[in-house]
């Protein structure tokens, strides 16, 4: 039976919009709180009762709404932050789809009281399933609160999908540490009731960062603040050393809007990528700062999702900021610094590669042969002057062949031998690698591979990017593209399976790290083969020299496959464990 076309009942379409915006308490929680914030808010209040279905209160301190908007606020569509379609090129503010009040008012029993300044009086108006009261006077101080009831009473198949109690008070929570993370400025409450509310004055963020991330983070975590025009990344990052098994520490802010980006994750991932152990997730609060027109937040109903206009730039912006930021931590930065005048004194030899030179066309023989040919240990005896400690401090003595131990100013000092001199000799390579460019081999018979139309075309117009990878590739045909030559130390890779590899991040990301990592995985199985091997025996001088190697290297805090190269018990730690002085 042909049915015919009709609109939608407003209630109904009403309803359908809520499901986008509405998926459970906590989206509520969200989008009353992103109101508030836009209201100019410094002091939020959150109250739930039974998980946020029962009830959600948000009280803030904002500018409240006129009487005429209070009633108004509820109809889909309406919004006070933008007038035109020109306004969607530019949104700073965190809602402006109009949609949030009508949505939550259409599955729920909800009340409104606002006062604006200079009302004589406040404005409340009631909502039941869509249904709306007239507006009446009310009592309320400057600012808004939102009351919401009975989530989902009218539509009972979405309420059988809610999680229990505990689970649903569990992702208010989460939304609400979220959004405190995202302004300093502004004090939050959380009341779930049958606990001690979480609170968070306003002001030092450290004292923020403590109480939603815990004291570990702000202990093992590095500032990060740098500014390319129009761009400005700041915020914390954990040292590779403090990760988690899972990725529920990861907290990126698009100009105040906390935002699950494929392409700024892809970044971090790869700035950590040296020094990350496997399967682990590094844990961050960054806050990206760009013009509004640079970046569109109208993707997704949740507002989760940004799309970039110039995505490649942001990409290589937050992949070198963080990947500076962790090459440049050394044990120096984790201890008291040498004193100027000393500098000098501690200036010993090279550990292995130090002298060692690649040719001007190397291969992965070549290379082979120059790590072989590097030169053993020669080290001198460190200064015997003790008032002037290094950071790792002076070698006392080998443990079972796999441990050195040494003393510096805050106590013990255990260094993995093999872990540490990996990472010394990983990043001699590097940079040996690096000083040669990337040296390319040609191949004898080009490899021919069969892409679409689009990648040919991709190809063609990155040809120079691609001869920068050591890759030359020519275009063949409408849909086929010739590999003519390959980095020289991946001459054994499949060319094939390079090329689409490349070619697919260049699709999803505008650039490709596949040639360096590749590269780099092979640099690091060379350096873990010709590093220090357990029981080698090491004397005083060596293991000093080791330390002081470990000192002047980039990532000396943690090997090539991510694991820890030193340890520090403090004086303090060593006493509690021997209960000294209790």
């Amino acid at each position: 039976m042909l049915r015919r076309v009709q609109p939608l009942d407003a209630l109904v379409a009403d309803q359908i919009a809520a499901g986008e915006v509405v998926e459970r308490p906590a989206s509520v929680v969200k989008e009353l709180i992103e109101n508030s914030l836009d209201a100019g808010a410094r002091s939020i209040r959150v109250q739930t009762q039974q998980g946020g279905v029962k009830r959600i209160v948000v009280t803030d301190d904002g500018s409240g709404m006129h009487a005429d908007d209070v009633a108004l606020a509820l109809s889909r569509h309406t919004t006070s932050k933008i007038r035109s379609a020109d306004d969607l090129v530019g949104i700073a503010s965190l809602g402006f789809r109009g949609e949030a009040l009508a949505s939550v008012a259409s599955v729920a029993r909800a009340r409104i009281c606002s006062r604006a300044e200079g009302a004589a009086h406040a404005s409340q108006v009631e909502v039941h399933g869509g249904h709306r009261m007239p507006v009446a006077p009310g009592a309320h101080p400057l600012g808004t609160t939102v009351e919401v009831t009975d989530l989902f009473f009218n539509t009972p198949a979405r309420r059988k999908f809610l999680k229990t109690e505990r689970t649903e008070q569990g992702h208010i929570d989460l939304v609400v540490r979220r959004l405190a993370l995202g302004d300093f400025n502004v004090s939050f409450e959380l009341d779930q009731g049958g606990g001690k509310p979480l609170v968070l004055p306003a002001g030092d963020p450290h004292r923020r960062l403590e109480r939603l991330l815990g004291q570990g983070f702000v202990d093992a975590s590095l500032a990060v603040d740098e500014t390319r025009d129009p761009y400005r990344l700041w915020g914390w990052v954990g040292l590779p050393t403090y990760s988690r098994s899972q990725a529920d520490q990861q907290y990126f802010f698009v100009n105040g809007r906390v935002v699950r980006d494929k392409l700024v994750a892809h970044a971090i991932r790869q700035a950590y990528r040296d020094v990350l152990f496997h399967g682990r997730h590094p844990v961050f609060a960054l806050y990206l700062e760009l013009p509004a027109q640079g970046v569109d937040v109208n993707v997704h109903p949740t507002k989760h999702e940004v799309r970039f206009r110039d995505a490649r730039a942001v990409h290589d912006f937050v992949f070198g900021t963080l990947n500076r930021a962790l090459r440049e931590v050394r044990p120096t930065d984790q201890a008291e610094p040498l004193p100027p005048s000393s500098s000098a004194s501690w200036s010993q030899p090279g550990l292995g590669l130090a002298r060692s030179t690649l040719s001007a066309q190397p291969s992965p023989l070549s290379l082979a042969e120059a790590f072989a040919q590097a030169e053993p240990l020669t080290v001198s005896e460190s200064p015997g002057d003790e008032a002037q400690v290094p950071p790792l401090g002076f070698a006392l003595a080998q443990l079972h062949g796999v441990y050195v131990l040494a003393q510096n100013q805050q106590g013990l000092v255990v260094v993995d031998m093999h872990a540490a001199h990996e990472r010394i000799t990983y990043e001699k390579l590097k940079a040996q690698c690096a000083a040669d460019q990337i040296p390319q081999q040609r191949l004898l018979v080009p490899v021919r591979v069969d892409v679409s139309e689009n990648e040919a075309e991709l190809c063609e117009s990155t040809a120079e990017l691609l001869a920068e990878m050591g890759l030359v590739v020519d275009r063949s045909g409408p849909q086929t593209l010739a590999v003519r030559a390959v980095p020289a130390l991946l001459s054994d890779d499949n060319a094939e399976r390079l090329l689409r590899d490349v070619l697919a991040d260049l699709v999803e990301f505008g650039g490709s790290e596949r040639v360096r990592e590749r590269q780099q995985d092979l640099l690091a199985t060379m350096a873990c083969h010709g590093s220090l091997r357990a029981n080698r025996a090491l004397s005083i001088p060596e293991m000093n020299a080791l330390l002081r190697e470990m000192e002047q290297t980039e990532n000396a805090g943690q090997c090539n496959h991510g694991r820890p190269t030193y340890l520090v018990q403090s004086m303090a730690d060593l006493d509690r464990l021997f209960l000294r002085g209790q």
